[in-house]
């Protein structure tokens, strides 16, 4: 029990770095110095007005100084850290899959409230993500083969490096074929204006975003995530036009969820496609 509040508390320390993240990424800010301070009113923030969850909950969501709201965001961000920490430790444990599925996580947290707030997500999680997840695999391949009576390269299973590799290009592959055809029928073949400046219906952040997914699960698990992540996209997408006649939705909320629901529960999803009975 001690082993999960350690973890808990560990992940909403975590959890607080990400809103940091979260809210300089974007302005090109460095995320090192300067030290935290309210985004209101600029008054450097000391630790004990820092704690992660208790400060917000103690402050009542205002700054200490000027009183302004501090968005709701900032405890979201490390409840979800915190919850994300504790589910993979219950999991894991302390294996090299709770430090990696750890860190895939804490970059789509990153990547969906950067994307909500300003539609765009930053290189240095996507691109930063893609070669972290693939280095890291490429490691775990190493180190088990190593592990294994000292097997020479040549005679180690290779397969998860592959897979890894795979996954970064088919996941930013179909992801950018699927925009490139949409927009050259849209825009092109129909000769569709452009709706309040939009000239593509596939943004770049979201292609390497994908192709992040890839490199941390896989070519096959990035597909499903591909597919899986329209469905909820159409939910919130048809309120969005309903509501504020606004046809425009940041998209990398919707690949992170897909993703994460994948990485749980991939294999159940598509255990009934694998084995579908032959019709003929």
């Amino acid at each position: 029990m001690l082993e999960r509040i350690v973890i808990f508390i560990f992940g909403s320390i975590v959890g607080s770095f990400l809103n940091v993240c979260i809210h300089r990424l974007p302005l090109n800010e460095s995320i090192v110095w300067p030290g935290s301070h309210c985004p209101q009113c600029n008054k450097p923030i000391p630790w004990y007005l820092n704690i992660p969850l208790v400060s917000y909950l103690a402050l009542l969501g205002k700054c200490r100084y000027c009183k302004k709201p501090i968005a709701f965001r900032y405890f979201l961000v490390e409840l979800l850290t915190a919850l994300t920490f504790l589910v993979f430790f219950m999991r894991y444990e302390l294996k090299f899959e709770f430090f990696f599925y750890s860190l895939f996580v804490c970059g789509l947290i990153i990547s969906t409230f950067v994307d909500i707030q300003h539609r765009i997500i930053p290189d240095e999680i996507s691109v930063g993500g893609m070669i972290a997840g693939f280095a890291l695999v490429v490691l775990k391949t190493a180190w088990s083969g190593f592990q294994t009576a000292g097997l020479r390269p040549a005679q180690w299973g290779w397969f998860p490096a592959f897979d890894s590799l795979a996954g970064i290009i088919v996941g930013g592959g179909v992801i950018y074929a699927t925009g490139f055809l949409f927009d050259l029928v849209y825009f092109k073949l129909l000769k569709k204006p452009p709706i309040q400046g939009e000239t593509e219906s596939m943004g770049g952040g979201d292609v390497k975003l994908l192709a992040m997914i890839g490199a941390f699960l896989g070519w096959q698990n990035a597909l499903l995530t591909f597919f899986l992540a329209p469905f909820f996209g159409l939910i919130v997408g048809a309120a969005n036009m309903l509501i504020k006649k606004d046809h425009t939705i940041p998209y990398g909320p919707f690949l992170s969820l897909a993703a994460v629901i994948v990485l749980f529960w991939g294999p159940i999803i598509i255990r009934p496609f694998i084995y579908l009975p032959c019709p003929y």
